[in-house]
């Protein structure tokens, strides 16, 4: 009998993503060693080590049995309103926004980590009805409580940008559940009804002037507009091939605000032009692919709505992201995968990737059988 060189366990992991993540990750911290000017600190660095230890959080969450996530689910979503509450009581202050609990080796944003957590807590839920119950007004008001709590606690922080990531990721699980459609197309009905209200009411006016500033960026760009209109020249200056690793003048001449977090992509498009945000691209779309298989391939339904959901919330990073940085939709501070600095959004992200891992190890191994 040959012997394997590569252990079995080795093998059987999804290298096909995992491998393609480990090149945009390095390519983030190339990114990041520019925004510093040529440095390996204080981002580049931290960035690989981020990765490399929630990769092994990622392996770990993986090999978790199906029962046992089923088991925490309730407790590890009751742990996170707590420390929701905790930040809103005493978390630490930084860019005007109470959002962080210090560790000391790192700060911790809790808010992060209920974007996969509301995913697993919707999957449960909808998982353990009956499904004749799941077309119910009983089933859907429940679930709107589980939402709107650590939502309303996040909008308080303020939080609009994940506020609506956990609320985006709900939807997601909800639709998929067999909801029907009518609710939803009665949500945006209603959503569209109060929205002049909740602009004036329950924004801020630094929220109100981002929107403001979205629609009509020109009008303020030494202003509210700054930011945006910073990133569209950096992204419009780099053309096709780029200005060339470390030669991006916006970002290294400070013009261009949060370089290494929220403009990342900006950061890197201006040095590496259309080539570096196709490859960025072509990578993020393999890795949905691989989740949508996933889900499609799950062996039951709360397998299946946990990997459709995680793969959505990784979506929704990207997709906010780059519309935030080419003007497309409003700045409302959502990292990068990959490629932005940041280590809880650097942990959520791997969570999600961790958990769609589990789903296909349980499909793998039949889906009854338990570990």
């Amino acid at each position: 009998m040959s012997r394997r060189i590569v252990p079995e366990a080795v093998a059987r992991e999804p290298w096909n993503v995992l491998l393609p993540l480990l090149a945009l990750n390095t390519f983030g911290s190339t990114v990041l060693y520019s925004a510093a000017g040529g440095h390996l600190k204080p981002w580049a660095t931290l960035h690989m080590v981020h990765f490399f230890v929630f990769l092994v959080m990622a392996f770990v969450i993986s090999r978790l049995p199906r029962d046992l996530f089923k088991t925490a689910t309730y407790p590890i979503y009751g742990a996170l309103v707590i420390l929701l509450v905790a930040v809103d009581l005493f978390g630490s202050v930084r860019g005007g926004s109470q959002r962080w609990i210090n560790l000391g080796f790192m700060m911790l944003q809790p808010s992060e980590l209920m974007k996969p957590v509301i995913v697993l807590t919707l999957a449960y839920f909808f998982d353990s009805l009956p499904p004749a119950m799941t077309r119910s007004p009983r089933a859907l008001l429940p679930a709107a409580a589980l939402v709107v709590v650590p939502v309303l606690l996040v909008m308080m922080q303020p939080d609009l940008g994940t506020g609506l990531s956990i609320a985006a990721g709900a939807g997601v699980v909800i639709f998929l559940a067999g909801l029907p459609m009518r609710w939803f197309v009665g949500a945006g009905l209603a959503g569209a009804a109060i929205a002049p209200l909740a602009f004036f009411t329950l924004l801020h006016d630094y929220q109100r002037k981002r929107v403001l500033t979205f629609l009509n960026p020109e009008e303020d760009m030494l202003g509210s507009g700054y930011h945006i209109t910073q990133s569209k020249i950096a992204i419009g200056s780099g053309g096709f091939w780029g200005k060339g690793f470390g030669n991006g003048s916006q970002s290294h001449l400070d013009y261009l605000p949060e370089a290494h977090t929220d403009f990342a992509f900006a950061t890197m498009a201006e040095e590496w032009g259309i080539v570096g945000a196709l490859f960025v691209l072509a990578v993020f779309l393999w890795v949905f692919r691989w989740g949508l298989q996933v889900a499609r391939n799950a062996p039951d339904r709360f397998s299946s709505l946990l990997a459709a959901g995680m793969t959505f919330t990784i979506f929704f990073y990207m997709a906010v992201n780059i519309m935030m940085v080419t003007g497309m939709a409003p700045v409302v501070g959502i990292p990068l995968p990959w490629i932005s600095h940041g280590g809880s959004a650097m942990m959520t992200n791997m969570a999600c990737l961790g958990a769609i891992m589990a789903v296909d190890r349980w499909s793998r191994r039949g889906g009854l059988r338990r570990d």
